[in-house]
């Protein structure tokens, strides 16, 4: 008789570049989640599957905690403390320090509000010596009655299968949500923006804030399936911007384009003829219309 298998959902949580997305992809095995060393560049719940023969995880990637300051704000916190309230477990990742923070501290209070098992996991480990982290995990358990402690580093990948272990633990037995082959759900239109965003992060490093989103215009496979045409547009809140993203003579618009062409013939192991464009639309992050037309969801605002 086959063994019984454990099928439930985990999500991540953290204070912005605690490597969040690096552990996602290093779990998963591959590269979805966007990771950039700029805060809040996950703003969707990135849905990864990962399945082996205990069973399924479905991990729901959240945007991070923390105090809105605008409408995009106040819906990915909105987002990210309901999905506490929807998983089996959640994994909080935080850094190997002593310190805590006011943002830990509200982390806690939200979790305490959810009453879902919660895992630590102390990211990092790579970075210090191996009898500092016993100081570390005394530190956190004070703050918070953690159902279990983990120590891993998602750059290396030291301790992710204890961590798998743990995740499973609590989860209830049934059968998977998804095939064995699904790795995310994203449709591949917001996975394609995502990355482009991402690209344009990088690249720009900090000569421009978080006021950038990316809009699919068109995405069309030739016939013969070979090539995908894509047309995509940079949204940027202000004119000064729209200048440093198309570069002397568009050549940065030329860098983000190539470094992002790149990622995602890799992902759709095709080739990608892709067509970037930059508009100005001031004040998006605290439009209702524009915040839905980049894929973000009205319903999820309201709790």
């Amino acid at each position: 008789m086959e063994q019984m298998q454990k099928s439930g959902f985990a999500t991540l949580i953290g204070r912005p570049n605690v490597g969040k997305s690096t552990l996602m992809n290093r779990l998963i095995g591959q590269k979805i989640a966007i990771t950039s060393n700029k805060p809040q560049t996950t703003r969707n719940r990135i849905q990864t599957v990962y399945t082996c023969g205990e069973g399924q995880i479905v991990f729901l990637d959240t945007p991070g905690i923390h105090k809105a300051k605008n409408k995009l704000g106040e819906y990915m916190v909105n987002v990210a403390e309901r999905t506490l309230r929807e998983v089996d477990v959640v994994l909080w990742l935080v850094e190997p320090s002593t310190f805590i923070g006011a943002g830990e501290r509200h982390i806690a209070e939200q979790l305490a509000k959810a009453k879902t098992p919660v895992i630590l996991v102390i990211n990092k480990t790579d970075t210090v010596k191996r009898e500092e982290i016993l100081l570390f995990i005394d530190t956190y358990r004070k703050l918070y009655d953690f159902d279990e402690i983990v120590p891993v580093s998602a750059l290396n990948g030291d301790n992710t299968d204890t961590l798998i272990e743990q995740i499973f633990k609590y989860l209830p037995y049934g059968p998977r949500f998804y095939d064995e082959d699904t790795v995310t759900d994203q449709p591949m239109r917001q996975i394609v923006a995502e990355l482009i965003r991402e690209k344009a992060l990088r690249c720009l490093s900090d000569e421009i804030p978080h006021g950038i989103a990316v809009s699919i215009d068109k995405m069309k496979e030739r016939s013969g399936g070979k090539v995908c045409d894509i047309d995509a547009t940079i949204i940027c809140e202000k004119d000064s911007h729209k200048g440093i993203i198309i570069g002397k003579q568009g050549a940065m618009l030329k860098k983000i384009g190539s470094a992002a062409r790149y990622e995602i013939e890799r992902m759709m192991e095709m080739k990608v003829n892709l067509q970037l464009w930059v508009k100005v639309k001031k004040d998006w992050r605290d439009s209702d219309f524009l915040i839905k037309n980049f894929g973000y969801d009205k319903k999820d605002f309201d709790l």
